[in-house]
């Protein structure tokens, strides 16, 4: 099958199955995504959606966060993944947006990946999510599955590498979804360990067997 057909079918079957998904973190403003977002890196949404509601009572806006301490900040997120240097970031972002961009979360790459801890998945994950650009956030879900889907090649070492076949391949009105659906898919059906292969959809199709194959 040619990659072609491989988007074709996969695209094609998703958008039949799933429609329209979003994320799955917990969230009341485009600045609370943004924190949820960069929480969440190296830790799961469940956990992230645990901590975020007694942060966000507390500190609901940038303004309210840029006036935190960090050790204040930390109480809150102490249970999620690398908590010293997330609220560390989280109370330098804060700050940065009420310095650079009055208390407003910026709608441009250039302007997301200027703040603390921000990079380049995270601002994609903004964009796509709460400013419905087409963008093409790739974490370790969305890059294991377009491996073993045989959407990307094996050159495609780098998670901007897997970006940048993804944006060229799927049409920009599909790609905040096609994030979505990868990602979910990932997360639930081709798991990195143990993938439930019975339960996919593309399992007549999978390149597992292919050389350039991430599953073992």
């Amino acid at each position: 099958m040619k990659r072609s057909e491989r988007y074709s079918h996969v695209l094609e079957y998703f958008k039949k199955n799933m429609q329209h998904v979003t994320t799955e973190l917990e969230f009341g403003s485009v600045f609370q995504l943004l924190v949820a977002t960069l929480l969440s890196a190296q830790c799961t949404d469940k956990r992230v959606n645990m901590v975020t509601p007694e942060l966000f009572r507390r500190y609901p806006d940038a303004r309210s966060m840029a006036q935190a301490d960090e050790e204040d900040i930390y109480e809150y997120i102490r249970s999620v993944s690398y908590p010293n240097a997330k609220a560390k970031h989280l109370v330098r972002m804060a700050n940065e947006l009420c310095e650079n961009f009055n208390g407003e979360v910026p709608a441009t790459m250039e302007g997301l990946t200027s703040l603390s801890g921000v990079g380049r998945k995270t601002a994609n994950v903004l964009l796509a999510v709460a400013f419905g650009k087409a963008a093409m956030p790739v974490d370790t879900h969305v890059f294991r599955v377009s491996h073993r889907l045989g959407l990307v090649g094996k050159t495609a070492t780098t998670p901007l590498d897997v970006e940048k076949t993804l944006v060229k391949n799927i049409p920009e009105d599909m790609q905040a979804d096609a994030h979505h659906w990868l990602l979910l898919h990932g997360r639930y059906v081709c798991t990195s360990r143990a993938p439930h292969c019975k339960d996919c959809p593309f399992n007549e199709f999978c390149p597992k067997l292919m050389e350039n194959s991430k599953v073992r």
